[in-house]
């Protein structure tokens, strides 16, 4: 399971969708299902029986999660949810145009009064804060109409500052629908006046070092940004498929992400054979024809495909379907907003699909069998793999992670923080990882040693065991191919062999899963350090991010914690950053760009 937010699916030996349910966490949530320790409810319990797989939908952000579980809810209508979880409506925000001075309210149910309607939003919490705050910018009434019309002075919204007291006249129509209108405005997302004086004001307050006004501000900003905020899972309109393959240790993932009536209603994934050297793009090329003219025929075929990357026979194929179908198709890759929005759920999806396929821990067994057999060493049942990472020589780290037979055994990952080397020596720091971590000699030795690297990193690991440790282990250098393509490995042993294993076979798989991880924890444990030692923010690291552009960050997003939960697309809407800056940003806060 992800350690993302999503939507899961619980689903019965017939595959009808038993629960659905919404995660913060999606492993942490659906693990609680499972504990023995734990007393569950009687229904829950008698949910879990019945439990005979589980589907997920990643999403960008919890709220999206909310909105997405609203959805499925409403459509599938599972029995458990009916059950056991409270299922009404989610909150919207409603602005009267029945009567001379407006009213603003919280509305739930059917939209019959004359009026606008904003909406769905994901709490009521939320969407009540935010209308005290718009009762403090644009003063429109919110008091019930009975109330409204029997005052004859005042009330104590309007005594504080809050309502522009239209009940005894206080105010013209014009001025009134005024505010209305700014109201509507910014309900309607058209709201960059109102944040530019909200950031002038905190950075105004900060000036004078009155930072609890100021703190009030950025939470202003932060609330109406909640009120505000575009779900990337609700939408007015849209019949679409959007199809994505990503690719990983020689395996293909490929994710159709269906969106129909402006709502995502969820993701299938598929894991075709991948043929030589076949790209992405001939994969998807060979996938759709066989998807929408076999699998699915003429049932619920969508407007548009949405792909990354329009192959050549993309006109040819929509033809064949119209004529089998009667249906038009059109795929196109060039996107924007809402539509490149569920391009980019689409692509989390199929990643997130790809690491749980690749870390199955039933597959996991098989691989280590076989690789156990390839290298002659029957009895594999643990493997520790090295890598080096830094930049430039600069804070120089070196991870260990371990594989056994139930996958990552995260509990014995391990750093180490290189000193005392001339920077920039690879050798060097491997000798001294790997002496700190066979002088340990309280911890499980490994049958197999990976080492990310060619003969000489291999070189000095022979030495280091040979002080240190059983000379029983076998030690394994792993060299990048020609061009550093993955799928080209080579495998180094000590006594001057090399084998390289074919690209889509099990054990060589897991050999490149075990150097990826290596490579992922070094970098983030550089990274770590790196920003440690600098004592800086981390939008110094961005080229492109100078002191006016964090300036405008900070104040546009209230804070360094919302920029880290900001998606790829809202850091795009901040002021003077692009979409491809705003993707470097993303990026890097993610630890995605390679380093050495």
């Amino acid at each position: 399971m992800p350690v993302r937010p999503g939507v899961y699916r619980m689903l019965a030996v017939d595959g009808s969708v038993l629960y659905v349910g919404k995660a913060r966490q999606l492993r942490q949530r659906v693990a609680s299902y499972f504990q023995k320790q734990l007393a569950l409810a009687a229904k829950t319990q008698a949910l879990v029986e019945r439990i005979v797989d589980i589907e997920v939908t990643v999403t960008a952000t919890e709220t999206e999660a909310l909105l997405l579980e609203q959805t499925l809810i409403k459509g599938l209508s599972p029995p458990y949810n009916i059950l056991l979880r409270d299922d009404k409506s989610y909150p919207g925000v409603f602005l009267s145009t029945a009567e001379p001075y407006p009213r603003l309210a919280l509305h739930r149910g059917a939209r019959r009064a004359q009026g606008h309607y904003f909406g769905p939003y994901p709490s009521a919490h939320a969407v009540r804060e935010s209308l005290q705050i718009l009762q403090k910018l644009f003063r429109v009434r919110q008091c019930e109409d009975a109330f409204f019309r029997h005052r004859e002075r005042p009330c104590l919204q309007a005594q504080i500052g809050r309502c522009r007291a239209p009940c005894v006249g206080a105010v013209s129509e014009e001025d009134y629908a005024e505010d209305v209108q700014m109201t509507r405005l910014f309900l309607e997302g058209r709201s960059d006046v109102v944040l530019q004086r909200l950031m002038q004001s905190m950075a105004a307050a900060a000036a004078r070092l009155d930072y609890e006004r100021a703190a009030q501000y950025r939470d202003q900003i932060q609330s109406l940004r909640v009120l505000q905020e575009e779900q990337a899972v609700y939408r007015q309109s849209g019949s679409v498929d959007v199809v994505v393959a990503t690719a990983a240790a020689a395996v293909v993932c490929i994710a159709v992400l269906a969106v129909r009536g402006g709502r995502v209603l969820g993701s299938r994934h598929y894991f075709p054979q991948r043929c030589g050297e076949d790209t992405l793009t001939q994969v998807l090329q060979d996938f759709l024809p066989q998807y929408y003219l076999h699998s699915q025929g003429g049932d619920d075929l969508p407007d548009e495909v949405i792909l990354e990357e329009v192959f050549e026979d993309a006109d040819l194929l929509a033809q064949a379907v119209h004529q089998a179908t009667g249906h038009r198709l059109v795929l196109r890759d060039r996107v924007r907003e809402d539509r490149a929005a569920w391009r980019d759920l689409a692509r989390l999806n199929a990643e997130e699909a790809l690491k749980a396929r690749l870390s199955n821990r039933l597959r996991q067994r098989d691989r280590l069998r076989d690789l156990g057999e390839r290298l002659g060493r029957p009895d594999l049942q643990r493997i520790e793999c090295f890598d080096i990472s830094h930049t430039q020589g600069e804070a120089t780290t070196a991870s260990c992670v371990v594989f056994d037979a139930q996958g990552a055994v995260k509990k014995d990952y391990r750093r180490f923080n290189i000193t005392g080397i001339t920077p920039g020596d690879d050798f060097a720091a491997m000798h001294q990882a790997l002496q700190r971590r066979f002088a340990n000699t309280q911890a499980e030795p490994p049958q197999l040693l990976l080492i990310d690297g060619g003969p000489g990193q291999l070189a000095q690991a022979a030495k280091v065991l040979r002080d240190f440790a059983d000379s029983d282990i076998l030690i394994v250098g792993v060299a990048k191919g020609e061009g550093r393509k993955p799928g080209l490995e080579t495998l180094h042993f000590v006594d001057g062999r090399q084998v390289q294993l074919p690209f889509d076979d099990r054990a060589f798989l897991l050999v490149q899963q075990v150097r990826d991880e290596a490579h992922r924890f070094a970098i983030q444990g550089h990274r770590q350090r790196r920003r440690k030692n600098r004592q800086t923010s981390a939008l110094e690291d961005i080229p492109g991010i100078g002191p006016r552009r964090r300036q405008q960050l900070l104040a546009y997003w209230g804070g360094w914690q919302e920029i880290q939960r900001a998606s790829e697309r809202e850091l795009s809407m901040t002021p003077g950053i692009s979409v491809r800056l705003a993707a470097q940003i993303y990026a890097a806060l993610r630890g995605h760009p390679e380093e050495g």
